[in-house]
């Protein structure tokens, strides 16, 4: 009975991530049938008389930025759109000296005529959402740009969002993230591979069909009527971001999104700042399917929208099938004597085809970049390296997807940036960094353990069908114990 029972739920979690990765297929291919009939984004000409210009109001939401204040500050005074027509809310929630530097900022720029005013609130009730919320009280835009404290907007950001708000019904444009350190270190690099998937075939893929996205929390535009028609910024989900932007989509309202139009931002280059980012993601997105989910099943839609709606919102908790497919797959080993060796083949077609669509999906991201024999050799090295620290963290992000399913309250922890641009620039012994080393980093060292046994009892009994996948997830929980435990040191 029992290995009945294993076989089943294997076959069943195999058989949800085959459809999984059918439908991330079909987004791939979606994307690369819209680049044939790719329309240029709108630009608004510097020729318009400046009264002309709709009033934006700049929202800069951040806590404890030391290092990136004065930067961002500075890079968003760039702006080439008339100064009388924009207002800067740097909705500041600070705690330690940060508050001083916005301060001396904003005074900077008050005195060059500039329209910025420091937003400070010593209660910080919804964390980033009640910021944005209380900025809203007294902002006077028409339309809203965001930006978070690791982003250097471009000067032209203004001009080349706020001319495609073109019909009344688009509540948003969203630009693409682009990486100010990319080739920092491996982690960076893995980052920016996946997040470039993301922002590539995700978004533009499902807004070509019509079908929902997220605004990405910054380096985009609200029109100011559709936050207030669908309800505000809630904090009930640390991912206040794709809450709205479903409620804003099941409403009417439209989002457009630029994948031309490049927005600079920092990535985080220690591991436990990325596993914080990935948690607050992750379980944020799990909160919110379940809040949203039941509103989808309810509303008139397409039925393409809903499959889409679904696929999304419960994208982060793949991981939790991804870590119980891994971990299942020893015990899988270990009984295909007494039960699956005669029938093993009938696992080749779904293991076969789930990795030609990861290839086809990620390849499909960056197909210029791909036509070049560097290119290749590029993604070649980097598909298999960011399946093995996905592997890595299977365990810590399957555990925030499940916290965000059983809706179990945890504080927004933001992600510490510290103006790095070049391997060159350090991070180690600044503020802000975590030195705990908790019980899931633990856990990450016995699971590599748990898979350096599967390696051994694969080679011992010749059972070499699932090595490659138990190697993979040795060096993957490796390299993510030994990089914590290694930053948590610095």
């Amino acid at each position: 009975m029992l290995e009945i029972a294993v076989l089943g739920i294997y076959v069943f979690i195999l058989t949800i991530i085959l459809i999984y990765c059918s439908l991330e297929m079909k987004l791939a291919y979606n994307y690369l049938k819209s680049k044939k009939n790719r329309k240029k984004p709108l630009y608004l000409s510097p020729d318009i008389p400046k009264n002309q210009h709709p009033f934006v109001t700049v929202q800069l939401p951040v806590f404890n930025e030391l290092y990136v204040m004065e930067r961002l500050i500075d890079q968003v005074m760039l702006f080439d759109y008339p100064k009388e027509r924009f207002e800067v809310q740097v909705l500041d929630d600070s705690t330690d000296e940060t508050v001083e530097i916005s301060r001396k900022k904003v005074e900077e720029y008050k005195a060059k005529g500039f329209n910025i005013e420091l937003i400070h609130r010593v209660d910080r009730t919804g964390f980033k959402a009640g910021a944005l919320k209380h900025g809203m009280q007294t902002c006077k835009g028409e339309f809203i740009a965001i930006f978070d404290a690791d982003f250097l907007p471009k000067p032209d950001f203004l001009r080349n969002t706020i001319a495609n708000f073109s019909s009344d019904d688009v509540g948003v444009v969203q630009t693409r993230w682009s990486h100010i350190n990319k080739d920092y270190s491996l982690l960076t690099r893995v980052q920016a591979f996946f997040l470039d998937a993301h922002f590539t075939v995700e978004q533009k893929g499902r807004n070509c069909q019509g079908y929902f996205i997220n605004f990405n929390g910054t380096a985009g535009v609200w029109r100011k009527t559709t936050i207030e028609d669908a309800g505000g910024w809630q904090a009930d989900t640390i991912t206040e971001d794709l809450d709205l932007s479903y409620r804003a989509q099941m409403n009417g309202w439209r989002f457009v999104y630029l994948e031309e139009i490049l927005s600079p931002a920092e990535l985080p280059v220690d591991m436990k700042s990325f596993k914080s980012q990935q948690f607050r993601w992750i379980k944020g997105g799990a909160e919110t399917a379940r809040k949203i989910l039941p509103q989808i099943n309810k509303k008139s839609l397409p039925l393409s929208i809903k499959v889409s709606a679904y696929t999304h919102l419960l994208s982060s908790s793949i991981y939790l099938l991804i870590f119980l497919l891994v971990f299942l797959s020893i015990p899988m080993l270990i009984l295909r004597n007494t039960y699956i060796e005669t029938n093993y083949i009938k696992f080749a077609f779904p293991y076969l085809f789930t990795n030609v669509a990861i290839f086809f999906f990620f390849f499909s991201s960056n197909t210029a970049r791909y036509k070049k024999f560097s290119g290749i050799l590029e993604f070649l090295f980097m598909l298999p390296t960011f399946l093995t620290i996905t592997l890595g963290l299977s365990f810590h992000n399957a555990l925030a997807a499940a916290r965000g399913l059983a809706r179990e309250k945890t504080p927004f922890i933001r992600t510490p940036k510290f103006d790095l641009h070049t391997n060159k620039d350090s991070w180690k012994d600044k503020k802000y960094l975590s030195k705990k080393i908790g019980m899931v980093t633990l856990f990450e060292g016995l699971f590599a353990l748990y898979y350096l046994f599967g390696i051994v009892y694969a080679i011992r009994f010749q059972k070499y069908d699932l090595l490659p996948l138990h190697i993979m997830a040795f060096i993957g929980f490796s390299y993510v114990f030994t990089k914590t435990v290694k930053h948590s040191m610095n």
